[in-house]
């Protein structure tokens, strides 16, 4: 299974267990629950890949143990508050790729783009995030050249040590991209920023956010294991080349300025580095998708024996699974009756097109009812079984194995396409051939121009529930205005527009009072 290397020990979660995010980012660290300290970890080297592994992990698990509701986020059951899960909300929920029958809390008020300061799943991702940072934070701080040094750590496990600085540092840059993505202006914690200080963390605006992830990842890029050269599911260059492409592909939108020429520049590096198109567009997102995996760039990787959380893909599938679908089919034991996609969205793919994989039987087109999983169609993305048909190594048919792609090739050749389409320079019978290669897989027509626009609906297409969606639409001017509706957009059934200032989402309220250098985003 993945992680069969990286398993996530009680030693590193001991140390690691530092996440009790309240109302303010300086309460991010507790005191460790054992003898066992960073000092003492970080003495050995033998600690190093558990330690490593619970940075990653940080973006696998929920902060709870078995699927349980207690989580290391407060206000919200555990079970919501996985970082995948949460990135979901925020990038598909509130487009028109996805509904949500629940109303737990206050969910509806996502998709309906109604949410305010208070929400708890806004909050949840926020704070996941910042769970996120002060685990890379943590790891780097102890594994500077002065400790690495102090600690004696040399040769060969000098070399892996600080390749592994390298990917925590990736890691804590992921998170800020998402920080800048999702809420702009946020605070700003480094590893020089330690655990108990008085002083609560300073505000970093978004243009300046950008620089430093920038800076962040062109440093990764030199320091990282060279591409498809590191174990499965740890970051290498080829990572930071497709993070950064997809920083650069949103530049003007966090800038002010464009920088598409940039954008071609970092897909051609990892084209370049040998990756390929799985020959089966459903196998990239199957219980085994680990296995000759040609295509994807870095996952969040699930294992249903050894990382059980009711967020990643066993949310995914359970979520999508209702009504008369055949739960088995999917390898689970049951689905959970959430969530469906909108007439908008089905309305993007030809009949023919194999990504448009929609359970009809028993569903309605029309979604006159947000709450009921009957209205609108059920999208099939994600299983719990092998590309064999064999189910997940949980038996049981709680929790998925299926790994989530979050940089592949196929996100790669479409910037590539989008960037040469704007003026970025680039080749346009690369860029044509890579959108047809994307359309041949899926038995799409080829087509023969590429246009922005009809890049915008092909990325809706190959990148449904990668949590993208959301972005994309920001870059297109189509989130919050009129230019684009969809079904129950603003919280009326044929869509309304929606203040712009829903481009971010708002600080959490609690933070905004406790921490005197933060300013709410405008709107909120």
């Amino acid at each position: 299974m993945k992680y069969n290397k990286l398993k996530i020990i009680t030693i590193a979660a001991a140390f690691l267990s530092v996440v009790s995010t309240t109302s303010c980012l300086q309460d991010l660290e507790q005191e460790p629950i054992t003898d066992v300290t960073s000092v003492s970890v970080f003495a050995d080297f033998a600690n190093y890949p558990s330690a490593l592994a619970k940075v990653y992990g940080g973006l696998a698990n929920g902060g709870q143990e078995g699927g349980g509701g207690n989580a290391d986020i407060n206000g919200i059951d555990g079970n919501f508050s996985q970082y995948t899960r949460q990135l979901f909300t925020m990038q598909s929920l509130p487009t028109d790729e996805a509904v949500i029958a629940w109303n737990d809390g206050t969910l509806q008020t996502i998709h309906k783009m109604t949410w305010d300061s208070q929400n708890e799943f806004v909050g949840a991702m926020y704070y996941r995030i910042y769970t996120e940072i002060a685990f890379c934070n943590e790891f780097l701080r102890n594994t500077t050249d002065e400790k690495l040094a102090s600690n004696n750590i040399t040769g060969a496990n000098l070399t892996e040590a600080k390749y592994m600085r390298a990917e925590a540092r990736f890691l804590r840059a992921y998170a800020y991209y998402d920080a800048l993505d999702l809420f702009g202006n946020v605070p700003f914690v480094k590893e020089d920023y330690l655990p108990g200080s008085i002083n609560p963390p300073a505000r970093i605006t978004r243009p300046e956010l950008f620089k430093f992830v920038e800076s962040e990842l062109l440093a990764c890029a030199t320091d990282l294991k060279d591409a498809k050269t590191n174990q499965y599911a740890r970051a290498d260059k080829a990572a930071a080349w497709a993070l950064l492409a997809r920083l650069y592909l949103n530049a003007q939108v966090y800038t002010g300025t464009a920088r598409y020429a940039d954008v071609i520049t970092n897909c051609e590096k990892v084209i370049g580095a040998g990756y390929s198109l799985k020959s089966k567009y459903a196998d990239l997102f199957l219980a085994d998708n680990d296995k000759n995996n040609t295509e994807t760039i870095l996952p969040v990787a699930f294992d249903g024996l050894r990382i059980q959380s009711y967020g990643g893909s066993t949310y995914m599938i359970h979520a999508s699974v209702g009504g008369k679908m055949n739960a088995s089919e999917f390898g689970i034991n049951g689905g959970w009756g959430g969530l469906r996609t909108t007439k908008a969205y089905v309305n993007l793919f030809p009949a023919a097109d194999l990504r448009g994989n929609f359970f009809k039987d028993g569903q309605s087109l029309e979604i006159n009812d947000l709450g009921s999983f009957s209205d609108g169609y059920a999208f099939v993305k994600y299983k719990n079984v092998t590309s064999t048909g064999v189910k997940g190594s949980d038996g049981a048919g709680n929790f998925a194995d299926t790994d989530i792609p979050l940089l592949r090739l196929g996100d790669v050749y479409l910037m590539y396409a989008e960037a040469f389409a704007r003026g970025g320079g680039g080749d346009a019978a690369k860029a044509l051939g890579f959108v047809n290669a994307l359309r041949a897989r899926a038995n799409a027509p080829v087509v023969s121009v590429l246009t922005p626009n009809f890049i915008l609906d092909e990325r809706a297409r190959e990148l449904g529930w990668e949590m993208t969606r959301r972005t994309d639409l920001i870059r297109f001017n189509k989130f919050t205005t009129s230019e684009y509706l969809w079904p129950w957009k603003g919280g009326v059934k044929d869509g309304v527009a929606v203040s712009n200032f829903r481009n971010l989402y708002p600080i959490p309220a609690k933070d905004i009072i406790a921490n005197p250098n933060l300013i709410q985003n405008p709107g909120y």
